[in-house]
């Protein structure tokens, strides 16, 4: 396996459309990493030019120790895994796994020694003879997969190579992925749009927006800790919920201020109280994740185990979503909507009062005119 290193890489069009403004990602040895963000953003990109499909309009980019800007794709001793599989419909699934070791001249031998490794790595030696019409949507992206394996490339792309999956699937193949990466401690670099893959994948993730890195850290950090808006929003489903308010003092420390139709309600800010004054009077946007939002009841218990000390707010519940183990429910609370996690047998009901709790112990904050995080904890 190896390193890869991207530095100040830029991706401009004749037609002047810059794609890629300066992407500087550092990826160790076996490391998974993950490429988010929405249609656009540059991510498949950027992937293309690490293997060589695009040309770099500036910026080097480095597989191990040797930079390959000038090298073709093919000698690159990378492996690339499609979307569309993009299998040979008249081979078996053995011989679309040994297609590549046949190319390069691997003894027949030595190609079955390594197809039947992979296979049964893959759990699909029962499959090696049936054709890809034979085959489910899963197995056909095992089979992608086995090919890529089969060259063991010091570098592996994956280009979503789960969005023709249906849902069940994705769930099982992000499962065989994530234990792959962990039998083989290769090196991956795998682009998606979906953030429930980024958080459930990656060691590290890259949120992109417009040609621009957003944030790049391990998935907690960037749930927890989200630099900007942006990247709040977008990691998070539900996303998080966003209140524009204003920092004032109370007591001995602040509280948050928010102002609808009239009606203000406070919400105390636990924090540094130095650090605390000298945010106070400024605009800003409280962000709160849901399951930081939840019932009053429930939360009444866990701050009796000294768990945390919620703010409750009365709020008008507009809709439900059960969905097993907690039931969101979407709120309103002086004009404004709110999204929280509450226990299934709260009794939320639409059109019905209920009382939410908030706890801002957890909660982020951003500056309104930069939309970058506001940090009021040191």
């Amino acid at each position: 396996m190896a390193s890869l290193t991207i530095r100040n890489v830029r991706k401009v069009y004749p037609n002047g459309a810059e794609i890629l403004k300066g992407i500087n990602l550092d990826i160790e040895d076996g490391q998974f990493i993950i490429l988010v963000g929405g249609s656009g953003c540059g991510k498949s990109t950027l992937l293309n030019m690490i293997a060589g499909l695009e040309t770099i309009s500036e910026g080097e980019i480095m597989i191990g120790d040797r930079v390959v800007n000038n090298i073709p794709p093919k000698s690159r001793d990378i492996a690339m895994v499609f979307q569309s599989y993009a299998l040979y419909p008249t081979m078996t699934v053995r011989e679309n796994i040994s297609f590549g070791l046949g190319i390069r001249k691997v003894p027949k031998d030595e190609q079955d020694k390594i197809v039947n490794r992979v296979a049964e790595t893959l759990q699909m030696t029962h499959l090696l003879d049936r054709k890809p019409a034979m085959l489910s949507g899963g197995q056909r992206q095992r089979v992608a997969m086995g090919r890529a394996i089969a060259r063991d490339p010091s570098l592996f792309l994956f280009d979503e190579p789960l969005s023709n999956l249906d849902a069940k699937l994705r769930v099982e193949m992000r499962a065989e992925i994530k234990l792959l990466h962990q039998r083989l401690g290769a090196t991956i670099v795998y682009v998606t749009h979906d953030q429930i893959e980024a958080m459930t994948l990656g060691d590290r993730i890259a949120v992109m927006r417009d040609g621009v890195v957003q944030q790049y850290g391990s998935p907690q950090d960037i749930y927890d800790k989200p630099d900007n808006l942006y990247v709040a929003g977008f990691i998070g489903s539900p996303s998080m919920n966003f209140l524009r308010g204003k920092l004032v003092p109370q007591g001995d420390g602040a509280a948050f201020a928010l102002e609808h139709g009239g009606v203000t309600t406070l919400l105390p800010v636990p924090g540094d109280n130095s650090v605390l004054k000298q945010h106070q009077n400024r605009d800003i946007i409280l962000g709160i994740r849901p399951e930081h939002v939840t019932d009053a009841e429930s939360a009444r218990r866990a701050s009796a185990e000294g768990r945390y000390h919620p703010t409750e707010v009365d709020c008008v519940v507009e809709m439900t979503e059960p969905t097993g183990p907690d039931t969101l429910v979407f709120a309103w609370f002086n004009g404004i909507r709110a999204t929280c996690r509450t226990h299934p047998r709260a009794g939320a009901l639409p059109g019905h009062d209920v009382k939410l709790a908030f706890d801002l112990s957890k909660a982020v904050f951003f500056d309104p005119a930069t939309e970058q995080r506001v940090d009021l904890s040191v």
